[in-house]
């Protein structure tokens, strides 16, 4: 089965660094799990909250803008993680932070890249602080 962004997952690339979308569209066309992009650049404001939450550990996140003028990171959240109203349910942490789900995502994420030419981390592979749905440009 192939899947599609929705509209609103595009609205959500809006600032996104050219070569991550390309990512992004290819991954949700070879992927096994549909997800939605639920965010893409962030304003200082909603880094701060983030961090304040505990749910971003950096206020150097790469979904801020950089000097080129682009953010350099997405969050992806597997369609099944999202409730009736299309909203993350944070407070459901087995369900919202899914590893199988995210792996596969991840799978098509990395293949995507690879495809395109990319190099990306993924956030479900840090050692300190599991994010499931971070994807980012890796840099230089």
């Amino acid at each position: 089965m192939t899947f599609r962004l929705s509209t609103a997952s595009y609205r959500n690339l809006h600032g996104v660094h050219p070569s991550l979308v390309d990512i992004v569209v290819r991954a949700i066309e070879i992927t096994e799990v549909d997800f939605r992009v639920i965010e893409g650049v962030r304003s200082p404001e909603r880094q701060r909250e983030l961090v304040r939450l505990g749910r971003s550990q950096t206020m150097r996140s790469r979904h801020l803008i950089h000097p080129d003028g682009f953010g350099h990171a997405v969050d992806l959240m597997a369609v099944g993680d999202l409730n009736d109203d299309g909203k993350v349910d944070h407070q459901d942490r087995a369900i919202t932070w899914s590893r199988v789900w995210y792996t596969k995502i991840a799978a098509a994420m990395f293949t995507a890249a690879g495809e395109l030419g990319h190099r990306i981390t993924w956030g479900g592979g840090w050692k300190t602080f599991y994010d499931g749905p971070h994807f980012q440009l890796e840099q230089g």
